[in-house]
């Protein structure tokens, strides 16, 4: 795999079938690592590249998305504010947090976003799976969740996205072992009452790059069953 991923000038790559996977070793900062990517989504709706799947961690950093409410903002602590282009309200990002950006073409797969959206869910909870870590769907909240036994769940992975010309982009957010006290100044994703973990908080050791390799794994699985 890739160390970094390519800037928009290294762009023209050869259109063949298949993802490409992308990883960052180091945080990425925010706005370019987004002009990044949606420079790769441009690159693929024209035909000069392929889809790909970025893997990446960013510096602790909290973004908003189209339906962000500034009440759900409670404390930033310092830390800088993005308004982001994808679906959904306020969320965090930082080290021990594997964000993955998914470039995919819908037009040729399957032009339907809600059952993307259950794709990506899918694709989070058999990565769990793997990790002895019961991930579940909620109907009335995106994301992926786990019980904690007194009748509410942690959220353990995120979900926004954003279509262009039906190429999907922006993607998902796992915790694998963030600083989960950062999630303490806003209100994730407009939910309150449950909580946040991670693989860690679960007491489930996995590194980085375990979490990478299952993700690879099991992304077959979901998006190329068909």
């Amino acid at each position: 795999m890739l160390e970094i991923a390519p800037k928009p000038a290294d762009l023209s790559l050869s259109p063949a079938r298949g993802v490409e996977w992308l990883t960052s070793n180091a945080p990425a900062p925010y706005e370019e690592a987004v002009a990044q990517m949606e420079a790769r989504v441009d690159a693929i709706i024209e035909g000069r590249a392929c889809e790909a799947v970025w893997l990446l961690e960013h510096p602790p950093l909290y973004t908003a998305g189209t339906s962000a409410r500034s009440s759900d903002l409670l404390n930033a602590n310092g830390l800088p504010v993005y308004e982001s282009g994808r679906g959904g309200q306020y969320t965090y990002h930082g080290p021990g947090q594997r964000v993955a950006y998914v470039m995919l073409d819908l037009k040729r797969r399957n032009p339907d976003l809600r059952a993307f959206v259950q794709q990506l869910e899918d694709w989070l909870i058999a990565t769990l799976a793997d990790f002895g870590v019961a991930g579940e769907k909620r109907c009335d909240r995106v994301g992926v969740w786990v019980k904690r036994g007194d009748g509410f769940d942690d959220k353990i992975a995120a979900i926004g996205i954003r279509l262009r010309k039906w190429v999907s982009f922006h993607g998902v957010a796992l915790n694998v072992d963030p600083d989960l006290s950062h999630y303490d100044g806003i209100i994730p994703c407009g939910v309150q009452g449950h909580g946040i973990t991670s693989l860690r908080a679960l007491g489930v050791s996995a590194g980085m790059r375990d979490v990478d390799e299952s993700l690879r794994r099991n992304f077959g699985k979901i998006f190329d069953s068909d």
